[in-house]
């Protein structure tokens, strides 16, 4: 590549950054999901549009997988581990059966519905099956949801492209399941298991080797952190375990974990996951050719549908049945399966391998993400309503951020009232937080002030207190209930908790 040819390429993908950046103002305002505008951008710069050529599978598919990296370490760094634990089980489960039913139900339709050979079934089962992070977390955190909900379809999004690549893989590199069908979930269960747990080492070693090491910069750490999600993933790959699996476990451990400076690192790696599905989801409508779209758009919306109301369904029933689900839960959670850009993804590695009719295949995976996620995720916030999935009490607590304090055995709280929160008109003396715990100061716009037990907060406040370590939980969870229920929290059984403990 020449210096010329470098400033032209900068020059188009500072362009079209700059259009993805304006495609997510107008996709929030018109509810629309950004990663079908950005697909969208790719396939007017493509060669039906601009004309610019890309047709490397192989290349996409690299790319591909280092921005899923990124993708998935940002969902696991930003999700609350004490919320999501009580449904993690719910999202293992939807993540492991649930793919393998999603797969078998699409494979037997395609087989005897749409007249596919056993093989094309399969695989367009097994690429279907995974739901995508990144949709699943932009349009569910934007959702009032009960945290049951949110937290099952997060850490199934988080989980499910583990066994779910390895099955497209094994299926594309054999072009057929030569191993057995044994051998191919034995594999899945050592990779997932064995990914998992390597990516819980990486983690809590890692996290343990930053509360120990002090790092000449504050920007230092965000790079650490995201270097040892990475490292996670290649240490999990290179032993042939599932790479998707450790980089997201490790992320979530890492996120939970004590660690200096961990709202600067939050805001880097979100940073750099938008990023990531911007390039992503442009690269993979630059890769599609419109032209193989008219033949299969017919078979794209029979499998579209046959995925998203029967398959889904008997999925989400089979999988959630020995957990405590509602109906109207498991409506809700069959519905939120959002596909989004992954199964676009996986539908490179067929193209990679060379398995017949492997073009009209990607076609048909394109048409049914981009189709039914603009048919689904706009209907979320309305069907959530309707199913009485939002709490009874949708306002924002309060963003809670702490940084340690070595030589006190203390952590620095950082908290903001946010617009909604109930902290707002509260004394600082009506907080009681815990004896010993001191509410250091108030940031106000462009002012501080040393607060009094007689000062009230507002909205827009940022607050530093400090707390021993052992009463930070403690500290943080009263916080969090007044900015829930306001200064009588105590009285309504507000403890501070997720918010489905504590309606």
């Amino acid at each position: 590549m020449t210096v010329d040819s470098l400033n032209v390429f900068l020059l188009g993908g500072a362009l079209v950054l700059i259009a993805a950046v304006v495609a997510v103002r107008a996709s929030v305002k018109l509810g629309l999901p950004s990663l079908v505008l950005y697909l969208l951008i790719g396939v007017l710069i493509g060669e039906s549009g601009l004309g610019v050529q890309f047709s490397d599978p192989d290349l996409a598919q690299s790319f591909a997988y280092a921005a899923l990296i990124v993708i998935l370490a940002e969902g696991g760094l930003t999700t609350n581990w004490d919320e999501a634990r009580p449904v993690f089980g719910i999202g293992l489960s939807l993540a492991t059966v649930g793919v393998v039913v999603s797969t078998a139900v699409v494979a037997i339709i395609g087989h005897f519905l749409l007249g596919l050979d056993w093989l094309p079934a399969i695989l367009l089962g097994a690429i279907f099956a995974p739901t995508d992070a990144a949709a699943v977390f932009s349009t569910l955190r934007r959702l009032p949801l009960r945290r049951r909900l949110s937290g099952a379809l997060e850490a199934e999004s988080g989980l499910n492209d583990a066994p779910a690549i390895v099955l497209v893989t094994i299926l594309s590199a054999s072009h057929g399941p030569a191993e057995g069908f044994l051998l191919i979930g034995l594999t899945v269960v050592y990779e997932l298991i064995g990914g998992a747990a390597l990516g819980y080492v990486v983690g809590r070693v890692g996290a343990a080797i930053l509360r120990r090491t002090a790092l000449p910069a504050s920007g230092l750490y965000p790079l650490v952190v995201l270097t040892l999600t990475v490292l996670a993933y290649a240490l999990g790959a290179y032993a042939h375990m599932s790479g998707f699996a450790a980089v997201y476990i490790a992320a979530l451990v890492l996120g939970n974990s004590r660690l200096p400076h961990r709202a600067a690192t939050r805001s880097f790696v979100e940073g750099l996951a938008w990023l990531a599905q911007i390039g992503l989801f442009v690269m993979l409508g630059l890769l599609s050719s419109p032209s193989d779209m008219p033949g299969a758009f017919v078979t794209a919306v029979v499998a579209g549908a046959a995925l998203t109301f029967v398959a889904r369904p008997i999925s989400v029933w089979a999988a959630t049945a020995p957990f405590v689900m509602s109906v109207r839960e498991k409506v809700f959670v069959s519905w939120a399966g959002l596909r989004g850009a992954v199964p676009v993804v996986f539908a490179t590695i067929p193209l990679a391998e060379g398995v017949e009719r492997a073009e009209w295949l990607f076609a048909v995976v394109f048409i049914v993400s981009v189709l039914y996620t603009l048919i689904q995720a706009p209907t979320l916030p309305w069907l959530a309503t309707r199913l009485g999935m939002v709490p009874a009490f949708p306002t924002r607590d309060a963003d809670v951020e702490s940084a340690p304090l070595e030589r006190l055995d203390a952590d620095l709280i950082h908290v903001r009232v946010p617009p909604g929160s109930k902290l707002h008109g509260v004394e600082i003396g009506e907080l009681r937080v815990p004896p010993g715990v001191g509410v250091a100061l108030i940031v106000r716009g462009d002012t501080s002030m040393v607060p009094g037990p007689r000062t009230k907060l507002q909205h827009g406040d940022e607050i530093l207190i400090v707390a021993p370590r052992a009463l930070r939980r403690a500290t943080e969870a009263r916080l969090r209930a007044v900015g829930r229920r306001g200064r009588l929290a105590g009285w309504f059984g507000e403890r501070g908790g997720a918010p489905d403990e504590d309606d």
